[in-house]
């Protein structure tokens, strides 16, 4: 890579990593501590605003360990009867260790269906990965799960 093109690499990541913080509504001063933080509810909370309670109705499946961070396997479900009255509005994919801390944000509605996603995600290192659904009357549940790499994905 010329010098060029590394000096543009590394603009988008900080461009990036700056929209990121500002959804978490930090700084990029903040980041080193933001990112480090043990506390999964500190993190959602400062992310979205509202604390979150860990829920069985939300089910985030990833291996424990996995070979490289660059295409770590996920699924997530979460038990709900997706109707007018009770439903999911929003899920987050939260990385909190990851240069940028929101991975992935779904919204769902009544004719969704069901929520069910199968994807993979990148993560820099091993962290604690959470997601968060936001329910439409207002309640903010979450599951979490740890999941090891051996090489990280995010550089």
């Amino acid at each position: 890579m010329n010098t060029a093109s590394s000096s543009i690499a590394l603009l988008r990541r900080t461009i990036l990593r700056a929209a990121g913080l500002a959804l978490a509504g930090g700084t990029l001063a903040a980041a080193p501590g933001f990112a480090a933080s043990d506390e999964d509810n500190g993190v959602v909370e400062r992310l979205i605003g509202r604390k979150a309670t860990e829920s069985p109705r939300v089910q985030l499946l990833m291996p424990a360990v996995f070979g490289n961070g660059y295409s770590v396997p996920l699924t997530l479900k979460v038990d709900s009867p997706m109707t007018e009255a009770d439903h999911v509005r929003t899920v987050h994919i939260v990385a909190p260790k990851n240069p940028i801390v929101i991975v992935a944000t779904m919204q769902f509605t009544p004719a969704s269906g069901r929520v069910a996603v199968s994807t993979r995600i990148r993560l820099a290192e091993p962290q604690t990965v959470i997601a968060v659904a936001e329910m439409n009357d207002g309640a903010v549940l979450m599951a979490r799960t740890p999941v090891k790499v051996d090489t990280d994905g995010c550089a």
